[in-house]
């Protein structure tokens, strides 16, 4: 098992700071810590050098009562011996001449030109904005962070969920629920980015309008105690409890329950619908995947899976379907395991699995290129940025002093919010802007093509 939250709310201090407010961040002194330039003594000529500050500075200095034959002489005696340079510390190496292969008169490099290669992505080491998170349940089982299409940022402090405005930056508080509901175990957008639905500790989750902040339905009976975690699919929300039990809610109709999932022995801690709404994957605190197929669900009965991998030795809440890849899952194990698996899901098969040195607590596939981003706990509680398939480390993200629990993406799919135990949510601009596609050219339709032949 993976720390979760002490199981006891109760234990969290009292904050007295105003929620997803701005740090200050006191920035050192531009003039500390400055880097010293040390020449490179291998490509400096010390003779030289003393020559040129001593003897050739008396040369210069006479070389107006030289004759012309005397000046023509030291040109090339100073050519000769090397002596016409300019420079005397050297602080890097010249690089050699580059050596011509075929000669240039057979070259084709100007009837093929080569394609011009793609300048090196700079990426931010550090988060570009730090909001105040009071309150923030530091448990790895829940989900308490989410990144609209509307570009707004649901998060739960405690018992309230706030939305953050990304357009504008400004904060509003949707909901607050009773002590003896909450805290608030877990939020998820709709797809249309207006609607919310919040999980809570007393196994009831709640559907919200976050346009007029009016409260629409109350799904009860679907567990029989907290909701972790949550999934939608169009108009289908899964949840998942700590009773280990999955249930497909229809939200449009009154009885709510049209499936249920049972696999998993202990707490459900990550869900994930594929792109396609095909696939469900759930991860669980007994260290087990399970795959589900949407054509094998049934109201009638418990719904079997397509396939349960038992290859991670800890907690599974980190889930990720490559956005290029439609077969393509990324499981995080937690303290215990501390890897990342890939999955051919349509097989069951393992593709791969990378050491990460640490509690995995969160997967991100980027949306513009093939990367992956996660967020890890103990010690070094930092996001790392892997290149994929090589899982080559392209950057590690580090500003968090407890584990971050918790990763959002934007809907332009650029930037990042973590929130993490150290009741801090971080923006970083990992992904980067999108190229801009090229717009198809233009086709010249024949004249009146819009209208119906005649024949």
């Amino acid at each position: 098992m993976d720390a979760g939250s002490l199981n006891s709310y109760s234990n969290l201090k009292g904050q007295s700071r105003c929620p997803l407010q701005e740090q200050l961040l006191h920035r050192k002194n531009s003039k500390e810590n400055m880097d010293r330039f040390i020449p490179n003594r291998s490509a400096m000529d010390f003779d030289y050098a003393h020559y040129m500050l001593t003897d050739g500075r008396k040369i210069k200095e006479n070389q107006t009562v030289c004759s012309p034959a005397r000046e023509a002489y030291r040109k090339q005696l100073a050519e000769t011996l090397n002596m016409n340079r300019t420079r005397i510390l050297a602080f890097k190496n010249k690089p050699p001449a580059p050596v011509e292969l075929f000669p240039s008169e057979h070259s084709t490099a100007s009837a093929h030109p080569t394609k011009s290669a793609k300048p090196r992505r700079h990426i931010p080491q550090s988060s570009e904005r730090t909001l105040d998170a009071p309150d923030l349940v530091d448990d790895f089982y829940l989900n308490l962070l989410d990144w609209g299409s509307s570009n707004v940022l649901a998060i739960a402090l405690g018992n309230t969920v706030y939305l953050w405005d990304a357009s504008d930056s400004s904060t509003s508080e949707l909901v607050t629920v009773d002590d003896e509901n909450g805290p608030v175990t877990s939020v998820g957008w709709a797809p249309d980015g207006r609607h919310i639905a919040i999980g809570l500790n007393n196994s009831e989750v709640q559907l919200w309008d976050s346009a007029s902040n009016r409260q629409l339905r109350t799904l009860r009976g679907c567990h029989r105690s907290r909701v972790g975690s949550m999934a939608w699919n169009n108009h289908i929300l899964t949840t998942g409890g700590m009773d280990g039990q999955i249930v497909n809610n229809d939200v449009r109709i009154r009885s709510h329950v049209v499936e249920t999932y049972r696999g998993h022995q202990q707490e459900v801690c990550g869900l994930k619908w594929s792109a396609s709404g095909q696939q469900l994957a759930s991860g669980g605190n007994d260290n087990v995947v399970h795959i589900w197929d949407r054509s094998m669900a049934s109201s009638n009965s418990p719904t079997q899976w397509l396939h349960r991998l038992e290859e991670h030795t800890s907690a599974v809440k980190a889930l990720a379907w490559c956005p290029f890849q439609s077969n393509l899952l990324a499981t995080g194990g937690g303290g215990g395991d501390r890897t990342i698996k890939f999955w051919n899901t349509h097989t069951g098969a393992c593709l791969n699995s990378v050491d990460t040195g640490s509690q995995v607590c969160s997967l991100l596939w980027s949306k513009n290129e093939r990367e992956l981003l996660s967020s890890h706990g103990f010690t070094q509680n930092q996001l790392t940025l892997w290149k994929y398939p090589s899982m080559v480390k392209m950057a590690e993200l580090t500003g968090h002093t407890s584990r971050a629990l918790y990763m959002a993406q934007s809907p332009d799919g650029c930037t990042v919010a973590s929130a993490a135990g150290d009741e801090t949510l971080r923006f970083w601009n990992v992904f980067g802007v999108p190229e801009v596609a090229k717009t198809a050219p233009k086709v010249n339709r024949e004249p009146f093509s819009q209208l119906n032949r005649i024949r």
